[in-house]
C-alpha cells in the first residue's frame, strides 16, 4: 500500500508539474514515508522539488503542544532553513505574507475521520485562502482510520467553528483528499486542486477497516491520538471535551475511556445495557480505575469505563462510538439527575462565546437536549440522527475516490 506522499516521491511524472515552482508543505508528526522519514526531509531531498516554506496545524509541525488550545509560534526550520508558519497561533488562516512564500502547497496530514478534528478545518481555510490568492493545493492522501461508516448529527447553521467547518456528520467516512473536493463544491471555491491518491487503500477490509494494520506504522498525528483504537472511538469520546468527566488525558489511553472520582462505573455500564443494548454492539465496555497526571481530575482516583475495540469481538460495521458515548451521558443523567455533567460557558471551547462546549462539538444543542430530557428514549435520538446520516451517505458518494 502506498500513501500519497510515497507515490509522489516514487513517481517523477507526478512531481513534474512542480518543476520551477515554489512549494510549501503543511504537515505534522505523522506526515512520514513508509520508512518513517518525515515529509519535509523526504521532499527536501528530491532534487526536482524546491521547498520554500512549511506550515504546521494544531499542536505544531512537531506535535510539541500536548493540550488543546495551546498555540504554536512560527520558527525557522534548523535543518532546511525554511520558515515554518503556525496555522494555530495568532490566527488560524494563512496570511497574505505566508501565502507570498509559495506557488503550490502540499498538504500531508493524517486525519482521524471526525468532523471536529481540526486538521480538516485547516484544510478548508487553506483552500479558501488559495482560492482568493490564486495558489495551487495538492493533498497527498492518507487513510481514514475510522473507515467508511457514517454517524452523528449534521452541524446546524450558526454552529460553525474551528471544530465545525461545515454541515458534516460527526463521523464522515471520507479521506482528507476526498473532503477537499467536497469543501470546494460546497463552498463554491475556485481553486486549482489535486489529490495524489493512495494505491491499495481498502477501507472495508479487515483487520484495519481503513488503516493498513500490520503494514504501516502508527505515528501520533496529535499527542493524544496514540493508536488506531483511539481513532475508532474518537467520534464519540471527543464529546467528553465538553463534559466535566475526564476523557483520559493525562493517562496512557486518552480518548478511549471516561471517568470521574464521583461516579459508579459499574452502575453506568449496567444502565447503558438496560437502556440501549443494541447501541453497544461491536465493542466491549470495561470498568476501570485511573488517576490522570494532568488535565481534568488531575491526581484524583477516577472510576471509569474503557471502550475496547481492539480484539476479535470488534465489529466495524456495528460499532457506533457516537451513540456509545451519548448513551453513557444518558445513563449518568438517569443515575445522577443533578450531576454537573456539562462544562459551563466560562470554558471557551475553541474560542467560541456564549455556546456550551458540548454544543460546539455536536454542532447544535440536540444531543445535550436529548441527554437532559427526563423522558428521552434512544429511539428519539435515532429519529433525529438517522435522516442526517442517510442524507450524508447520498451526498458523499460523488466524492469517494476509493
Amino acid at each position: 500500500m502506498n500513501f500519497g506522499l510515497d507515490r509522489l516521491l516514487a513517481e517523477p511524472a507526478l512531481r513534474a508539474p512542480l518543476t520551477g515552482k515554489r512549494v510549501a508543505l503543511l504537515a505534522h508528526p505523522a506526515s512520514v514515508t513508509k520508512d518513517l522519514t518525515h515529509a519535509l526531509d523526504a521532499l527536501a531531498a528530491c532534487g526536482d522539488i524546491r521547498i520554500s516554506a512549511a506550515f504546521g496545524p494544531q499542536h505544531g509541525m512537531r506535535g510539541d503542544k500536548q493540550d488543546n488550545m495551546i498555540e504554536s509560534a512560527d520558527y525557522t526550520d534548523p535543518i532546511h532553513g525554511v520558515p515554518v508558519f503556525s496555522l494555530y497561533g495568532e490566527g488560524r488562516r494563512p496570511t497574505g505574507q505566508m501565502l507570498s512564500t509559495f506557488d503550490v502547497i502540499l498538504i500531508d496530514m493524517q486525519d482521524l475521520g471526525c468532523r471536529i478534528y481540526t486538521f480538516i478545518t485547516t484544510l478548508l481555510y487553506v483552500l479558501e485562502a488559495a482560492s482568493a490568492h490564486g495558489k495551487e493545493v495538492w493533498v497527498l492522501d492518507r487513510p481514514n482510520p475510522a473507515g467508511r461508516p457514517i454517524e452523528g448529527l449534521t452541524l446546524r447553521p450558526g454552529f460553525e467553528s474551528f471544530v465545525g467547518a461545515g454541515p458534516l456528520p460527526m463521523r464522515h467516512g471520507l479521506t482528507l483528499g476526498e473532503l477537499g473536493h467536497w469543501f470546494i463544491d460546497h463552498f463554491k471555491l475556485n481553486v486549482s486542486y489535486r489529490v495524489i491518491a493512495m494505491e491499495g487503500y481498502k477501507p472495508d477490509s479487515a483487520p484495519g477497516f481503513g488503516w493498513p494494520l500490520g503494514r504501516r506504522t502508527w505515528v501520533n498525528p496529535s499527542p493524544n491520538a496514540p493508536n488506531l483504537f483511539m481513532a475508532r472511538a474518537y467520534a464519540g469520546t471527543v464529546m467528553l471535551e465538553g463534559a466535566t468527566l475526564s476523557e483520559g488525558r493525562g493517562t496512557t489511553r486518552p480518548l478511549e475511556l471516561f471517568g470521574a472520582p464521583d461516579i459508579d462505573a459499574r452502575a453506568i455500564i449496567a444502565e447503558m445495557h438496560a437502556l440501549a443494548p443494541h447501541w453497544l454492539n461491536g465493542c466491549k465496555l470495561r470498568e476501570c480505575w485511573f488517576e490522570p497526571t494532568f488535565h481534568k481530575h488531575a491526581r484524583q482516583l477516577c472510576n471509569g469505563v474503557q471502550i475496547h475495540v481492539e480484539d476479535e469481538s470488534y465489529d466495524h460495521a456495528a460499532f457506533k462510538p457516537w451513540r456509545v458515548q451519548a448513551l453513557a451521558f444518558r445513563a449518568i443523567r438517569r443515575l445522577y439527575p443533578d450531576y454537573a455533567l456539562w462544562r459551563g460557558l466560562d470554558f471557551k471551547y475553541e474560542y467560541t462565546n456564549d455556546i456550551l462546549a458540548i454544543d460546539v462539538i455536536n454542532g447544535s444543542s440536540l444531543l445535550r437536549d436529548w441527554v437532559d430530557s427526563p423522558d428521552a428514549e434512544p429511539g428519539d435520538l435515532d429519529a433525529l440522527t438517522m435522516p442526517d446520516e442517510l442524507a450524508w451517505a447520498v451526498e458523499r458518494r460523488k466524492y469517494m475516490l476509493y
